[in-house]
């Protein structure tokens, strides 16, 4: 430790600073070797289980990992406290294309290649680097604190994963719920193979826009396509024009030859183009665009295949056309273009169609352009054989589940979503052009058939012993083993003891951006398969946002290590900020600010406790708060009672934010500023009382630090130990309180004091008198309960209310005083002689006059429509920001001019 050098977890005299890294590695070892995490599904309980979402074994902890893996554990320890039976499952994730990708480029280091040492030498060397990195993102979780059961780590490529994923697969070929196509896929030409959906980023770029003139069959003119790929124009197979067009309604039907290739391709009247933009005449090319494909489907045109595995011109399925060129270019200058990359080609092809004055114009165009997001390669729209799924047939039964609210999502917008997605389903692509994953569980037999099944064996003993068969070279989408995690990892296709206990489970918490590709997909198998829902709540949060709420990204240099975060402030302050700002479904605003800020109360908290130690506030077993007589004893002990039943009310609704408001208030606001204070000079004392409020002190403390231990499980585990609680806080109970006899009159004089304090401080603030200066509280038409109350706590409005006197008003009241009106009783204190009355008038009117000034020039900027529309919408709300925080100086100053007036 930094004072002793060594951490010492036993009751002993608390630091005088909490330093987390002195505590943290020890204090979940600690919990560690005692089980804390542990599941157990023999023991009692109403279960409760939480899967991880499987962070890629090739990850490190980013911001979007500590926040939903922060939710989880808070709620995991939560129901521990709540005598749950629980199951916290970790597990990673094998990141197919991802892990591939860091081992080809490790072994591009060496000089070597994935082909040159072949398959199974490269799966091998796979294995070897997930053996020696892949668990690094498990070790960074647990710096954050994060409590799963960690012998019941799974990872989607071991043995019992996979052969749930060999089952599934068989199992859904042979029900026709999965077979071959050929359709256009998402294709990454680096790693030449399909990628899904999310593995693509949109990226807006400027381009150019080329306008094409198509020569009419019949020699009757020309109409103008407008393309941003005119390298595909070789794959065309039609020109498209809305039929409402009037401009192309009579040429629908009759044909237009394809510069450079001379074929006669169609005229067809189809809704997908828009006569707004280019000319409302476009090419039709399915084998290169996914608008296009569905164009094709609708009129049964043909799908001409141009671009190679690489992204290169290929010719093979318009050799024919070469034939056919007559006078509008020469064979060779297309044959040319064989092997050519398509950046490569499309300026020689540009550079043909103005030789051959076909280019009518080109303009400078913003597009967007489809980024691999491993690679950064741009993808390719491809035509391929693969592998598919009929999503839509699995994707019924999910969508009931919702709609019967069976599943929740939380905020229930994110219904609609759900909804809007599996309504429109296209078969899923499952198929990868890759070798690290789950290798397709297809043979293919020399006599032409394919044979599916979960061994060789089993395969060849349907193909009979005179067949020769080959393996499908492709392994599965990631999501697809992903998609039976809720199950898998708990034993299927066995009928394990924790599959019977644990499954459904009770809560998902994940980002809205994998509702689709993970969320729907689990649904989808859980219910075929398990006959019933994997889980019954789905907690939908948003993104992490820097603290002006800008996106989070490396351009824009705002991007934050969470494990910095950790090594700076600690893991509870992290964890606390996380809490502080996940409202429901909204982004959060994290930076080191808003750490900084938790770290403090952190501080405070362990202050607070070492105060407590030092003023002999030791835990009595045998206390019973029922028996508290004093008036403050019993003040704190029903305000405890309320935040342990809001923190519970506040998690049992999902509301993180809440929770963490709550428990922030009462232990900064309501049990240090106040309870503490105010108890000092009880605590100083040496008679019963004192014996009473040290006890109570304890009892409230021991509350705080249970009812915080999900959220702040290190520093409240340390206190914990350090002050001589009984037991681990681990396994101690979440506190439900009685509310005991007695307190409402403890609370109206307690609160009656504290708001008679606070207005006399808002007062002197407002007045501006010096801290130094005393002031006489005079009662004025107050009633004699009132009275009582102040004269009782007369040596605290002396202290914390700087009151030199507290009497009551039996003459004329002064001419200059401020004055406070409580239930029940008007206070006036003094200002002559305190301050300037005429300086302080005159601050006060300048101070005015200036805040009006500011409020005037914001609201004229938000009034102006230009300024709305055009500035970003954190510089807006700054602006409303502004205006509110002016707008409460200003009443302020207005409030205070009129006292002294």
């Amino acid at each position: 430790m930094s004072e002793q050098n060594h951490t010492s977890l036993q009751a002993s005299q608390l630091e005088k600073n909490f330093v987390p890294q002195d505590y943290e590695t020890e204090l979940y070892q600690l919990s560690e070797a005692r089980g804390d995490f542990r599941a157990d599904p023999s023991k009692k309980g109403k279960a409760f289980s939480v899967m991880f979402p499987p962070p890629n074994v090739t990850g490190t902890l980013h911001l979007g990992h500590a926040l939903t893996f922060t939710l989880q554990d808070i709620l995991i320890r939560w129901q521990r406290q709540k005598g749950a039976n629980v199951l916290f499952q970790p597990g990673t994730d094998h990141a197919g294309i991802a892990t591939q990708m860091v081992v080809e480029r490790a072994l591009d280091k060496e000089g070597i290649s994935r082909k040159a040492i072949g398959r199974e030498k490269f799966t091998e060397r796979v294995w070897e680097w997930k053996k020696e990195y892949g668990g690094t993102i498990i070790q960074q979780l647990r710096k954050l604190g994060i409590s799963a059961d960690w012998d019941r780590e799974r990872f989607t490529m071991d043995e019992g994963l996979s052969n749930a994923v060999k089952k599934v697969f068989v199992q859904l070929y042979n029900k026709g719920l999965i077979y071959r196509d050929k359709r256009l896929v998402n294709w990454d030409p680096d790693f030449r193979s399909a990628i899904s959906d999310l593995e693509v980023n949109n990226r807006e770029t400027k381009g150019f826009m080329w306008y094409i003139r198509y020569p009419l069959e019949d020699g009757s003119g020309t109409i103008t396509v407008a393309t941003t790929r005119p390298e595909t124009m070789l794959g065309d197979v039609a020109v498209a024009v809305n039929p409402d067009d009037e401009r192309y309604r009579d040429l629908i039907g009759k044909k237009v030859i394809l510069p450079l290739t001379g074929r006669k391709i169609p005229v067809v009247g189809d809704e997908h183009s828009d006569p707004e933009k280019g000319t409302g005449a476009v090419k039709i090319t399915p084998a290169h665009d996914f608008n296009d494909f569905e164009v094709g489907r609708r009129h049964s045109l043909p799908a001409i295949t141009i671009l190679d595995e690489s992204a290169c011109i290929w010719l093979g399925e318009i050799e024919h056309d070469l034939h056919e060129i007559k006078e509008l270019s020469d064979p060779a200058f297309v044959k040319s273009l064989a092997g050519m990359h398509r950046d490569e080609a499309r300026a020689k092809i540009v550079s043909e169609l103005k030789h051959l004055g076909s280019l009518e114009k080109i303009e400078p165009h913003t597009l967007q352009v489809p980024i691999a997001d491993r690679g950064g390669a741009i993808v390719e729209p491809r035509l391929t054989l693969q592998w598919y799924c009929d999503a839509a047939t699995l994707a019924q039964p999910a969508i009931k589940a919702v709609e019967t609210s069976k599943i929740i999502f939380e905020p229930r917008q994110w219904e609609n979503t759900f909804f809007a997605w599996m309504r429109d389903l296209q078969p899923w692509c499952i198929s990868r052009q890759l070798w690290w994953g789950h290798r397709i569980p297809a043979w293919y037999g020399s006599d032409g058939k394919i044979y599916v099944a979960e061994t060789e064996e089993e395969a060849r003993t349907q193909a009979g012993a005179d067949i020769t068969l080959e393996q499908d070279e492709d392994v599965l989408d990631t999501w697809f083993s992903s998609a039976l995690w809720p199950f898998s990892t708990l034993g299927w296709p066995d009928h394990t003891e924790e599959l019977e206990r644990y499954y459904p489970t009770s809560v998902l918490v994940t980002g809205f951006d994998i509702i689709f590709f993970w969320v729907s997909r689990m649904m989808m198998m859980g219910l075929h398969f398990m006959n019933d829902v994997p889980f019954h709540k789905v907690l939908i949060h948003g993104l992490v946002r820097d603290e002006k709420g800008q996106k989070m990204s490396k351009s824009r240099g705002n991007g934050i290590d969470p494990l910095e975060l950790i090594a700076e402030f600690g893991a509870d302050a992290t964890r606390l900020a996380i809490c502080a700002g996940a409202g429901p479904g909204r982004d959060i605003k994290l930076g080191r600010t808003r750490v900084e800020e938790h770290r403090s109360f952190v501080t405070k908290l362990w202050n607070a406790a070492r105060f407590l130690q030092m003023n002999g506030a030791v835990l009595d077993s045998s206390f019973n708060p029922a028996h508290a007589q004093t008036t403050l004893g019993r003040w704190i002990i029903e305000e405890a009672r309320q935040a342990a039943n809001n923190a519970n009310n506040a998690l049992e609704a999902s509301r993180f934010d809440e929770y963490a408001r709550c428990c922030y208030h009462f232990v900064w606001d309501v049990f240090c500023d106040w309870f503490l204070e105010l108890s000092k000079p009880l605590l100083n004392g040496d008679g019963p009382e004192t014996v009473e409020i040290q006890k109570v002190s304890a009892y409230v403390l021991g509350v705080i630090l249970r009812m915080m231990h999900p959220i702040i499980p290190f520093v409240t585990s340390a206190l914990w130990i350090k002050l001589g609680y009984e037991g681990a806080l681990e396994e101690t109970q979440w506190p439900v309180l009685t509310q005991i006899s007695g307190t409402q009159e403890a609370n109206q004089e307690v609160n009656w004091l504290i708001s008679l304090i606070s207005e006399v401080r808002a007062v002197r603030s407002e007045m501006n008198i010096p801290p130094s200066q005393k002031a006489p509280l005079l009662f004025q038409e107050t009633s004699q309960r009132c009275f009582g109350w102040a004269t009782q706590w007369e040596e605290t409005l002396n202290r914390m209310a700087r009151a030199s006197s507290i009497k009551e008003l039996t003459e004329d009241p002064p001419k200059a005083a401020a004055q406070i009106v409580l239930e029940n009783a008007i206070i006036l204190i003094p200002l002559e002689g305190l301050i300037d009355l005429d300086a302080e008038k005159a601050r006060l009117s300048k101070e005015i006059s200036h805040l009006q000034s500011e409020i005037d020039k914001v609201e004229k900027k938000l009034g102006n429509e230009n300024f709305i529309a055009r500035a970003k919408p954190e510089i807006v709300q700054e602006n409303r920001d502004r205006l509110e925080s002016f707008q409460l100086d200003l009443n302020k100053h207005k409030a205070a001019l009129m006292r002294l007036s």
